[in-house]
C-alpha cells in the first residue's frame, strides 16, 4: 500500500489514480498529525509526503517517521531551494519530487525507490554476516555494527556503506554511488549523494573519518 499524504485533494486524487492504474493500492491522508500513528497500524509500503500540511509539517512527520522505521519516504514539494530539498534527505527521505510534476513521473519514482528496496539481498540469498574491521555487515537483515553497536541507518545509507565496505579503499564515483541507489546518474541526485555521506558520518561518530571524500573524485571508506 502507498500512503499519500497531501492536503490539495486533486493533487491526491490524481497521484491515487495514476498509482492505482500502475497496479498499487493506496491510502490518503490530508494532514500531517496522524501519519505516525496511522503509519504504525498500517505499515504502507512507501509514503508519498507533501512537505507543506496542516496539523504538522512534511519534515517534522518525516524526523517521526524515522524514529521508529525505516519506510522508504519520496518528499512531494513545491519548495524547490536546494536547502529544502536536501533538509528533506538529511531526515531521511529517500528521494523528492517538486511540484509542478508529471504524475507519471512520481510513478516512476515510486517505482524506482520499491525497486531498491526489493532488490536488497533476502535471507534465502544474502551472504552470512561478514566481518570488516571494527564493522560487521549482516544483509539478510540490513544491519551494520560498529565496534558492536548497530547503525541506525536509512535504506539509503545502508545501500552506500554496504558498497564501500565490500570494497573497502576503493574510489568510488558520485555518478557510481548515484546508480548505485537509485538506479542513475540523473544529476537531479547529484547533491543527495554528498548528502547521505554527510549523514552517514554522523552516523559513524567518532569513526567518521574512515569515509574520507577525495577531491574531484569522489568517496572512499578505509577500514581502521
Amino acid at each position: 500500500m502507498i500512503l499519500i499524504v497531501e492536503d490539495e485533494e486533486k493533487i491526491a486524487r490524481v497521484l491515487a489514480d495514476y498509482l492505482t492504474a500502475a497496479g498499487y493500492t493506496t491510502a490518503l491522508l490530508s494532514r500531517g498529525d496522524g501519519v505516525g500513528a496511522w503509519v504504525r497500524e498500517h505499515r504502507p509500503e512507501l509514503v508519498l509526503l507533501d512537505l507543506l500540511l496542516p496539523g504538522k509539517p512534511g519534515l517534522e512527520v518525516c524526523r517521526e517517521l524515522r524514529s521508529f522505521c525505516d519506510v522508504p519516504i519520496i518528499m512531494v514539494t513545491a519548495m524547490v531551494e536546494e536547502i529544502d530539498r536536501l533538509l528533506g534527505l538529511e531526515l531521511g527521505a529517500d528521494d523528492y519530487v517538486c511540484k509542478p510534476f508529471s504524475p507519471r513521473e512520481v510513478v516512476a519514482r515510486v517505482k524506482a525507490v520499491l525497486r531498491r528496496r526489493q532488490a536488497t539481498p533476502n535471507p534465502g540469498t544474502a551472504q552470512p554476516v561478514q566481518a570488516m574491521g571494527p564493522f560487521t555487515l549482516d544483509e539478510a537483515r540490513m544491519r551494520v555494527t560498529l565496534h558492536g553497536e548497530t547503525l541506525e541507518l536509512t535504506v539509503s545509507e545502508f545501500k552506500l556503506l554496504r558498497k564501500l565496505l565490500l570494497h573497502p579503499g576503493h574510489v568510488f564515483s558520485r555518478t557510481q554511488l548515484l546508480v548505485e541507489l537509485h538506479g542513475t546518474d540523473d544529476e537531479a541526485f547529484d547533491r543527495a549523494i554528498d548528502t547521505h555521506v554527510k549523514n552517514l558520518r554522523k552516523r559513524l561518530g567518532p569513526s567518521a573519518g574512515m569515509l574520507r571524500a577525495v577531491y574531484g573524485v569522489g568517496y572512499q571508506l578505509e577500514l581502521e
